[in-house]
């Protein structure tokens, strides 16, 4: 069995977030450049193997697309064509960034930290990856 990676994919910065090998427990993995996200994910898919991925699509309070929708799609269609055997799966990343801040805040984390966006970003993908789990009864 081999682990989700969650993405929350924004223009300069995307966030990443994996599963345990046994797709129990979501993880923040790492923030990246959106420029060197297929490389990155490349070289983990290589080192720890990756079965599936879930990718935030982002969508408005009455469930239409964004600003953002495009890129997401856009995205979508890259890394099908990079990784045409791993599946894509779209979840709802509704809420995600406002629930990571909560998150961090109830952690504790120091007021500087969460300045860092990079931070937030991967904690977003491991709450989009946290409810796709859920969703799915894993």
């Amino acid at each position: 069995m081999g682990r989700i990676l969650a993405i929350d994919y924004g223009s300069k910065r995307v966030g990443l977030a994996v599963t345990d090998p046994l797709q129990i427990i979501a993880s923040p993995l790492e923030t990246v450049h959106s420029k060197d996200v297929i490389a990155f994910l490349k070289a983990y898919d290589a080192a720890e193997g990756i079965e599936s991925f879930v990718l935030g699509m982002p969508k408005k309070l009455n469930g239409e697309d964004t600003n953002a929708t495009p890129l997401v799609k856009q995205f979508r269609n890259l890394l099908k064509k990079q990784f045409p055997e791993k599946p894509v799966y779209l979840h709802d990343e509704r809420f995600t960034s406002k629930m990571a801040l909560d998150a961090m805040i109830a952690g504790g984390m120091k007021k500087k930290d969460r300045r860092e966006k990079g931070n937030v970003d991967k904690i977003s993908a491991s709450i989009i990856l946290q409810s796709y789990l859920e969703s799915k009864g894993i």
